[in-house]
């Protein structure tokens, strides 16, 4: 097979842990649907530094996961109400928190809060020039250049999911996420190879040219596919080959 360039261009992968998500229909494979409040991307300079202005506002996203007042989360962390109030209202101006209903106290009624998500990410983009971009890592191979290239996949995950969320559309993603064990550096290298080819492959055979001959764009909705590969933190040293 004849390989094009503007094919190879596009083949990258994120390789992570254990499933595979895939919303490209038609699938086989089942996709696993979560509701658009499960992550909140923050890309709001004002929301971010809300969030991170003080250490406590972060136990207190964390405690409203489940709706609760102002005063409940006061009693549980055994801290003065007129605190936690004040950092709750914060939280809410930045719509971080949302409101969950009221609920009776003795002979009062109690504002409930809840997050809005149930995990967040800060984007990447808030950096501004100072972003980690892969274009600037010369080791395509390095960590660096891995941690580049997860920083730009969520700044542009992040951008067309709010295109999405504002159209009403829902995003067509694929993620795959599993676990490895490699014996030795040979073995490792020979299923790098191996991966490669597939890949190659697969692309060449089911996808279109990602752009023209002359080096303008093709026809069809760009998608960009990424992989990486890294060794799993221990709670044990082990030697990183």
């Amino acid at each position: 097979m004849t390989e094009n360039p503007c094919l190879i261009k596009t083949i990258k992968l994120y390789l992570t842990n254990k499933l595979v998500h895939s919303r490209f229909p038609p699938v086989s494979i089942a996709a696993t649907s979560r509701s658009a409040s499960s992550v909140g991307l923050l890309r709001n300079h004002a929301q971010a530094a809300v969030l991170l202005y003080h250490p406590l506002r972060l136990k207190i996203l964390a405690a409203l996961l489940e709706p609760d007042s102002a005063s409940g989360v006061a009693r549980r962390m055994n801290l003065p109400r007129q605190t936690i109030n004040y950092h709750v209202r914060e939280l809410a101006r930045a719509h971080l928190l949302s409101r969950a209903g009221r609920r009776r106290r003795r002979r009062l009624y109690e504002q409930c809060y809840v997050a809005t998500a149930r995990g967040y990410a800060i984007s990447p983009e808030l950096l501004g020039k100072l972003a980690a971009d892969p274009s600037q890592v010369t080791d395509a191979f390095s960590a660096a250049y891995l941690i580049s290239l997860a920083s730009k996949v969520q700044s542009e995950l992040g951008r067309v999911s709010e295109l999405a969320k504002k159209s009403g559309k829902r995003l067509a993603t694929l993620s795959v996420n599993t676990e490895l064990r490699f014996l030795s550096p040979e073995q490792r290298a020979r299923f790098t190879q191996e991966l490669q080819r597939a890949i190659v492959d697969v692309v060449g055979r089911h996808t279109a040219p990602y752009c023209n001959a002359d080096g303008t764009k093709a026809e069809g909705r760009p998608f960009r596919l990424v992989l990486g590969c890294y060794p799993i933190p221990s709670s044990t040293p082990e030697s990183a080959q």
